[in-house]
Formats: C-alpha cells, sequence, structure tokens
C-alpha cells in the first residue's frame, strides 16, 4: 500500500514540509484533517482552517477520467465542509510527485505555490487581469505562463488561479486552463473550474493564496493502472464486456448521442428535460405546463439549436479538458466558448435570457471574475425578481433598467437582450460593490442579505406580500449557511442533505415518500463522495462505480471508505451546521409542485404542516440509515 504523499504548507512562516498519509483520497484526508484539527467553530476563512486540494490514487495509467483534482475546505456559504472538482489538472499535477497539498496560515502578501518534481517555490505573485488582450482569469494565467514560462516549459504544468471574485466576495471560484508552454497559448475547451462553495474564496481570502502551479516528470502513482489486461480483467468482472465498450456506453450522452443528434450536457438536457427545466428563478415550476411548452420552444429555437447547429454540424468542436487519452471529449466549444448545461443556464433561460450569443457575453463575463455561474444565476434572478416584486428598485443595485420577469409578458427575442445586459451591470456592480447593497450581497451571499433585506425594506415586504428569501431558492445550513441548488426541478437538489450544490442527491425529476427518498439520496450521495475520493470524474461513474472496490483492490490494497459520507455528517453536526427546514416558499415549492406535476396521490401539499411533515421525516430517514441520530 502507499501512502499519499501530502504537501504541507504553512503560509504565515513560509515553512514547507513533506509527509506520508495513509487515506484513500483527497476527500478522505480533507475530512479528517479538517475534523482532527478542530476546525468545527472556525470561521471558514480564518487561516488556521486548512485548505486541501489533492488528487486520486489511479493517475497515469490507462483509465480515462480519472485525473480530476479535488479542493476540500470549509465553505463560507455553508459553513461546514464542502467538496469541489476540477476537471483535468491531475494529469499534469501528478507529475510533482505530490498527492494533496495543505495550505494553512495566511502569507502577507498575494501568493503562488510553484509545484514540482524538483521541489516546492514559495513566491509572492501579483494577481494581473489585464494582460495581453485578454481579461481575468484568462489573463492571469497567460501572465503566469508568459512570466514564469521556463517552469510551465520544463515541468509541462499546469496552474489553478483565482480571480476577483475571490478575493472580493464570497463566490470564488478555482480556476485552470490547460496551456501549451512551448507555443504560449490555451488548449482549445481544457478549461474548467472548482466552485461550487466557494472554494476560491477561502484560499485567496483566508490564505492570501492566489495560484498554484504544479508539474513534473513523475507518473503513475500505482504501476498496475497501466496494466490493460488488468483493466479489461475487472471489466469483464463486472459487465461481461471489454472496458472500451463499456466505457463507451456508459459515456455516450456526454461525448455524442445518435439518437439525439447532439451531446455533452448543454445538447442533452434541453431536448431530454423540455418542460421540466427550471426557468425565471424557478418561477416556472407554478406556470401550466402548455405555458411551459411555448417558452420550452423559443429555448430550443434560439437557444439550443445554435450552439447545435455549430458544434455538431458545422465545427463538430469538441474535446476534453485535458484529462489525456480521455475519448469522451466533453467540452464542446462554440467558437472558442466551452459550452456546459448549467453556466449557460445560469446566464440564459434561469434570468430570463433565451438568446444563445447573449448568454455567451454573461458567461465570459462570469468566467473572467472567476464566480460560480451557478450561484451568480440564483442572485442575478434573485435581483431581478426583487425588482419585479417591488421589492427592490434598479437604482439601488446599480442597473439602469428595469429587467423584464414576468414569464407571462416576457418576448424571448426582444426582452433577452435587456436582461442580458442588465446581467453584466449586476455582476460587475457585484464584484465593485457599487451600491451598499451589492456590497452587503458580494461579502455575505444570499441567505443573511436577505434577512437584512427583509428588515431594511419592511415596508415594502408587508406591501407586497413578499419577502426577499420567498424569491429565491436555497437550502439552510445552520444560523447563517446556505446552498442553493443545480438547475434541476427535483426534491433531491431542496432536500435535507449534508451536501448539495453537487451531484451528491437523487436528482432525477421524481416524487417518493421521504423515507424512500431519502433512502435513494443517500445511496446517490455515497457513491459521488467515492468518484470524488477517488478522483474521477463524475461523467464516468457509469462504469466507475460499479468497478470502485476492485480498483482499489487490485491497483492499491485499499478499500473505498463507504464512511466518508457519515464523516462528513458528523463534522456537519458538530460545526452547527447540519440542515434546517426551508426557508424558503419556493424551495418547499420546488417539492411540492413536482409531486403535483407527477400526479402524486398520497402527497398533495395542502397545508404548511404537509412541508414541515415532508422535511422532518426526510431528516429523521436519512440520519437513521446515516447513523448519526
Amino acid at each position: 500500500m502507499k501512502h499519499m504523499k501530502v504537501l504541507n504548507v504553512d503560509l504565515t512562516s513560509g515553512s514547507v514540509s513533506i509527509t506520508s498519509v495513509e487515506a484513500q483520497g483527497p476527500v478522505t484526508l480533507g475530512v479528517r484533517i479538517l475534523s482532527n484539527e478542530d476546525t468545527y467553530s472556525k470561521d471558514p476563512l480564518d487561516p488556521s482552517v486548512p485548505f486541501i486540494i489533492g488528487i486520486g490514487p489511479f493517475v497515469g495509467g490507462k483509465l480515462p477520467g480519472v485525473h480530476r483534482a479535488i479542493a476540500v475546505f470549509k465553505s463560507p456559504m455553508t459553513k461546514t465542509i464542502h467538496v469541489a472538482a476540477i476537471g483535468g489538472v491531475a494529469y499534469k499535477f501528478m507529475g510533482s510527485g505530490i498527492d494533496a497539498v495543505v495550505v494553512r496560515g495566511r502569507s502577507g502578501k498575494p501568493t503562488a505555490l510553484f509545484i514540482s518534481s524538483d521541489g516546492v517555490e514559495v513566491r509572492q505573485v501579483n494577481p494581473v487581469y489585464s494582460y495581453s488582450g485578454l481579461n481575468g482569469v484568462y489573463a492571469f494565467t497567460k501572465y503566469l505562463m508568459d512570466s514564469f514560462n521556463d517552469f510551465f516549459t520544463k515541468y509541462n504544468a499546469r496552474a489553478i488561479v483565482v480571480g476577483e471574485a475571490a478575493l472580493k466576495t464570497y463566490n470564488g471560484a478555482l480556476f485552470s486552463i490547460d496551456v501549451d508552454p512551448r507555443r504560449r497559448e490555451f488548449k482549445p475547451g481544457a478549461e474548467d473550474t472548482a466552485a461550487r462553495g466557494g472554494p476560491g474564496t477561502v484560499m485567496a481570502q483566508g490564505h492570501n493564496l492566489v495560484a498554484i502551479v504544479a508539474g513534473g516528470s513523475v507518473k503513475a502513482r500505482y504501476v498496475k493502472v497501466t496494466d490493460m489486461n488488468l483493466i479489461n480483467k475487472m471489466s469483464m468482472e463486472s459487465f461481461k464486456k471489454p472496458f472500451i465498450q463499456v466505457m463507451g456506453e456508459k459515456t455516450i450522452k456526454y461525448r455524442y448521442d445518435p439518437s439525439m443528434g447532439t451531446g455533452g450536457t448543454f445538447g442533452v438536457n434541453y431536448p431530454h428535460y423540455r418542460e421540466l427545466l427550471p426557468l425565471f428563478g424557478y418561477k416556472s415550476i407554478y406556470m401550466p405546463r402548455d405555458i411551459r411548452v411555448k417558452h420550452v420552444e423559443a429555448i430550443i429555437n434560439l437557444f439550443w439549436k445554435p450552439f447545435n447547429d455549430e458544434v455538431f454540424v458545422k465545427s463538430k468542436s469538441w474535446y476534453n479538458c485535458g484529462d489525456f487519452g480521455c475519448s469522451v471529449v466533453c467540452k464542446k466549444v462554440w467558437r472558442g466558448k466551452k459550452v456546459d448545461y448549467e453556466p449557460f443556464h445560469a446566464a440564459g433561460p434561469f434570468i430570463g435570457n433565451y438568446i444563445f450569443q447573449e448568454a455567451v457575453k454573461v458567461v465570459d463575463l462570469i468566467d473572467e471574475y472567476g464566480f460560480d455561474a451557478i450561484e451568480m444565476g440564483h442572485v442575478i434572478a434573485w435581483v431581478f425578481d426583487s425588482i419585479e416584486n417591488g421589492l427592490l428598485k434598479p437604482e439601488e443595485v446599480g442597473l439602469s433598467d428595469k429587467p423584464i420577469f414576468n414569464p407571462y409578458e416576457f418576448a424571448p427575442e426582444r426582452d433577452s437582450l435587456r436582461n442580458a445586459k442588465l446581467a453584466g451591470e449586476l455582476i460587475n456592480g457585484l464584484v465593485n460593490k457599487s451600491t451598499p447593497i451589492l456590497r452587503m450581497i458580494a461579502e455575505n451571499g444570499i441567505r443573511v442579505s436577505a434577512r437584512r433585506l427583509n428588515e431594511m425594506f419592511s415596508d415594502r415586504v408587508k406591501a407586497t406580500g413578499k419577502s426577499f428569501n420567498d424569491l429565491v431558492v436555497y437550502v439552510a445550513y445552520g444560523e447563517s449557511g446556505y446552498m442553493t441548488p443545480n438547475f434541476y426541478w427535483t426534491p433531491g437538489m431542496v432536500a435535507p442533505m449534508y451536501i448539495l450544490g453537487r451531484y451528491w442527491t437523487n436528482y432525477s425529476n421524481t416524487f417518493m415518500k421521504p423515507e424512500d427518498y431519502a433512502k435513494s439520496a443517500l445511496e446517490r450521495a455515497i457513491n459521488e463522495a467515492l468518484i470524488d475520493d477517488a478522483g474521477i470524474c463524475r461523467f464516468h461513474r457509469g462504469w466507475a462505480e460499479p468497478m470502485l472496490e476492485k480498483m482499489y483492490s487490485e491497483f492499491t490494497g485499499m478499500k473505498p471508505n463507504k464512511n466518508l459520507y457519515r464523516e462528513l455528517a458528523e463534522y456537519s453536526i458538530k460545526a452547527g451546521a447540519q440542515p434546517k427546514p426551508w426557508e424558503s416558499s419556493r424551495a418547499a415549492d420546488v417539492v411540492a409542485t413536482l409531486a403535483k406535476e407527477i400526479g402524486s396521490k398520497e402527497w398533495v401539499f395542502e397545508s404548511k404542516s404537509d412541508y414541515t411533515e415532508w422535511w422532518i421525516r426526510y431528516k429523521v430517514a436519512l440520519d437513521k440509515q446515516l447513523g448519526v441520530a
């Protein structure tokens, strides 16, 4: 058994050490470090709270999709442990010979880590967000590549950087784009973010660490991962088919599905989910099916078709994230812009913008600043809806006009342009904290800001009969933590799970009694946690989950940590950040309206007690199954 090689960096003292730690993967390592160092009651941005980022054990061999870097941190949003993944990074990161980096302390000046197979350097680096005709994280990455080209070239390195959002707001992501150091160019499509929960904010504001650059000559952690015969043997035992065939079948959605004439999350989700897509900040859950169908027809024509015609008919520009050898090529690139469902839905139909080309501009701005796009979609929709309902005035949030956020009055080809333009103004305003309200949101997020806004504008709340928290969908954790859901109309995205904002839940468009739903969601959460712990892309989960135990046993001599989700739950409980009942009526109605949509007879949610009962029974069942009740 090989232990994880862990780089420990104290940015206060500048000290660096390497230790050997027994752990199945970066999530197991991170949870145990954060637990053992008694960080439960500490502020997530306290420099003494470690930030962990690492890779899984299966890197460097014949397996595709195993090269994700995984960040584990105490989230400024949820106030408990969160996990975020970034694709392709581990393929070059593994060259350093380091399996994980644990950052403690805070540098007095912005700092970057340069990690190679020859050692570690801690350097002061001021982030540059306008350079060589580029903006934001793209500019900073290019600046690093040009300024330290000898390092990038010698070690075939890749950088993880933060943007202005991480320096100035609660909602900063980690950003990485693969580079060709000899040509000093970005690799098309090979960009990704670890965004949910604010890992960039923790790295930047907690530790003043603005970049990690890693590479080197070290290859596979375990020699057996290069043995294709062994991989095929495990595949035959699990599926009765050779590995390449199984991998192709299990990842067809993300590559190209000939039955749908499209591929990737963006290409597949719109024609698949259709009238079940959440639109206008989830207001669509209240709309009759025939009205939703009309909206979807406009979305397919104006939003989906331009992408599909370009990517699958004309250019066929498909790439991977930098995970060498991965044939899934899930990164669909439209005229140089990587397109995925969640960021484009956040900048598109969710905020009342059905014009694809306008969404490209909004996503570009979100990416340049290094925001989490999903959270930004919720923030924009919330502010727009607050204006629509008379709770806010455009000038109070730095907008030049009033958005059109009534789906019954929305004219797609006319109003999309207005909403997209105002979304750009709002994004810029948040980073620049251009008004007192935007400063409050940028520093505190949705849940705390909603409470304060209810107090500040109590007269408007009373006059309209609407509260700020009822116009946005989020799940509450403890006294002040929260998480906004991924863009699916499903109870699983708002149910009382210990980690949300990822796919660690049953996210299908279904409804069932709370005990059954909790069981199905927990099974999914446990498997998703194990996939992250192994550093495996979830697009490969179809083949990886059935083979995972064999992979650990054959390659590493270990077993997967099946107690991992329980360890996460126990931390949340000790941190006082376990799930709390819905504070947002719209969040609760995500459950109630889907029950109605599929024709539930048992659960009709006619009274508040129905909502309370479903939530409590779910939470009790979940905790009982976890053994934390």
